[in-house]
Order: C-alpha cells, then sequence, then structure tokens
C-alpha cells in the first residue's frame, strides 16, 4: 500500500533551492545522482480543505514548529528572508519565508490537533 509521501518544490534555480534545504534547514538527503538531491522530510500530515476554482488541486507545502518565534529566530540568524509577517488563524501561528531559488513557503506553529505522530 502507501509507503510515504513525496514532495516536489519546483525552483528556477535548483541548486540554490537545494543549498538551502541541506545548509540552511539542515535536511538529511541522499544524492540521487549528481547533485539531485533528496530529502528526509520532516513527519508530515496531510489536510484536504475546500476550494474555490482557482485553487482547485493546488498544494501548498508548510513546515511545522513547536515556537514560531524561536524558530524564525534561529533561521533569521541564518540569513532566511521571511515574506510575511506573524499571523494568527484560529488553527495556528503562521509566516511565510523565501527559498531560494524557488518561491514561499509556510512556516506555522500548529495549535490544532496533529496527525503526524499517530501510529
Amino acid at each position: 500500500m502507501i509507503t510515504g509521501a513525496h514532495t516536489i518544490v519546483h525552483a528556477t534555480d535548483a541548486e540554490a533551492a537545494r543549498a538551502f534545504f541541506r545548509d540552511v534547514l539542515g535536511l538529511p538527503y541522499v544524492d540521487a545522482n549528481d547533485g539531485w538531491l533528496i530529502f528526509k522530510s520532516p513527519p508530515a500530515e496531510l489536510a484536504v480543505h475546500p476550494a474555490g476554482p482557482a485553487d482547485n488541486g493546488r498544494a501548498e507545502l508548510y513546515l511545522m514548529c513547536d515556537d514560531l518565534d524561536a524558530t524564525m529566530a534561529e533561521l533569521g540568524a541564518k540569513g532566511v528572508e521571511f515574506t510575511s509577517g506573524v499571523s494568527e488563524a484560529r488553527w495556528g501561528l503562521i509566516t511565510h519565508l523565501q527559498v531560494p531559488g524557488a518561491g514561499e513557503i509556510g512556516l506555522y506553529e500548529p495549535r490544532h490537533p496533529i496527525a503526524y505522530d499517530l501510529t
């Protein structure tokens, strides 16, 4: 059956984006072939949200953390560019950050029950 999930981030500068995930976020990786890095993702969960016609089928990537302020301070010290302030939603605290050579991804501190540690 299903053994995992493979997330793809499209980047106009794939090398810069790979360096970000490797060097800044410190994600472990394997080199699949000549620098084509595949990263180990943090534990993950999947949510399905209602969508309007323009959003149908669109996927988003959010990294989760236990303490948004502390994580932002740590990443900011490594030069990470945050593209939004922190906002509070009923499901958590959220911000966005720039992946060099790619686009924005979300970062949030969940305030909802989490599913990634279910067995």
